[in-house]
């Protein structure tokens, strides 16, 4: 009988220190992004920009929040490095450098906005070890402040990159949205974008269709305290467009991170086709990743891109019996997905300050 019995690998001591190291670190990282996702939603951060060097019970008193939490919260963010700390005055300063990076006053910047995305996730680890085990899926409602992320996220990544430089990846479009044309967003979400496409080209006309109700609930709140009369907003299925919209009835739809975590994003892109006019353009913006794990390497955001995937928009599709695609589907198979539904042109873009997203410019 072969001997069965597994030996025991000789260890490379250096590897095996310096990956106990990476792992400290990580542990550590993600007990700082937890902090920095409070001091971000207490607006704590905000309030030391105004406060400049203060103790602890002054800060408390400004941010108008318990002084016992504040504490304890500056004690993180002084050993994470994050905050100064005067121990002779026993004051706290956020470095103007770091100011730049986690607080308001520069929106398109701010990236501890994206430090909610761990607590998001954490939330449903339970639930999401439950679907390891069984499979299955957790639906949208099992992240409630999920569209309340997005629009953040939206508004500091897509939105202020919209008219400068998104748009212009279509030559023309500017002229033709100035002019009047008739565009339909699939899957917008809270409606960030769109509503700002109604208030910079009023002579178009603007509908938004999402699965959602509390998400076009507020997005129609939101018009209409804008004063926007130009945009409608619709509870629909994004797979079922055909029943919604008229053949050809759209110079331009697009899509802002929404095909890849839809039940069945085949069928939702083959509505955008029916939906465009043969001289209209589809733009779609997604997470840019290779469509291999490999190719996914040097990603800079790609172990936070791929724990969202998981935890999130593969998750909300399973739940359905969908296809599961998962934000890292990539170039290759979005472009797959996008000429099987009839599109014969297919462009790829990325922009210079953006290195989360890929931008399709798709024509029939």
């Amino acid at each position: 009988m072969a001997d069965t019995a597994t030996t025991t690998p000789t260890l490379d001591e250096h590897r095996l220190a310096a990956f106990e190291e990476r792992l400290v670190d990580v542990i550590n990282s993600g007990a700082l992004t937890l902090m920095i996702s409070v001091g971000h939603r207490t607006h704590l951060f905000d309030t030391m920009v105004e406060t400049g060097p203060a103790t602890a019970a002054e800060i408390a008193r400004r941010a108008d929040l318990s002084h016992r939490y504040v504490a304890e919260w500056l004690g993180a963010m002084t050993v994470g490095r994050i905050v100064d700390h005067d121990p002779t005055a026993g004051t706290y300063t956020l470095p103007p450098e770091h100011a730049e990076l986690v607080t308001r006053r520069h929106g398109t910047e701010n990236v501890a906005a994206f430090a909610q995305y761990i607590p998001l996730l954490g939330a449903v680890e339970d639930p999401i070890i439950e679907c390891f085990r069984n499979g299955g899926g957790l639906d949208y409602a099992a992240f409630p402040r999920f569209h309340e992320i997005m629009e953040e996220d939206s508004g500091q990544t897509v939105v202020p990159a919209l008219r400068e430089h998104i748009l212009p990846l279509v030559p023309g479009l500017i002229d033709r949205l100035e002019r009047g044309i008739h565009v339909i967003d699939v899957g917008c979400g809270r409606g960030r974008a769109l509503s700002a496409l109604a208030t910079w080209f009023p002579r178009s006309t603007f509908a938004g269709y999402d699965i959602s109700e509390e998400a076009i609930a507020y997005a129609r709140q939101t018009a209409e305290a804008a004063g926007l009369g130009n945009v409608t907003f619709h509870v629909h299925d994004a797979a079922r467009l055909p029943e919604a919209v008229e053949q050809g009835a759209a110079d331009l739809v697009t899509t802002f991170d929404s095909v890849h975590d839809q039940v069945d994003p085949a069928a939702t892109v083959r509505g955008i086709r029916h939906a465009l006019a043969d001289d209209g353009v589809y733009l779609a913006q997604d997470i840019d990743a290779s469509s291999s794990h490999h190719g996914d390497l040097d990603h800079p955001l790609g172990p936070l891109l791929y724990a969202l995937s998981c935890m999130h928009c593969m998750t909300v599709s399973l739940a359905h019996g969908g296809a599961g695609l998962g934000a890292m589907w990539g170039r290759q198979q979005a472009r797959r997905l996008f000429s099987a539904a009839g599109f014969s042109s297919v462009e790829v873009h990325n922009l210079e300050h953006d290195v989360q997203n890929a931008y399709y410019v798709c024509r029939p």
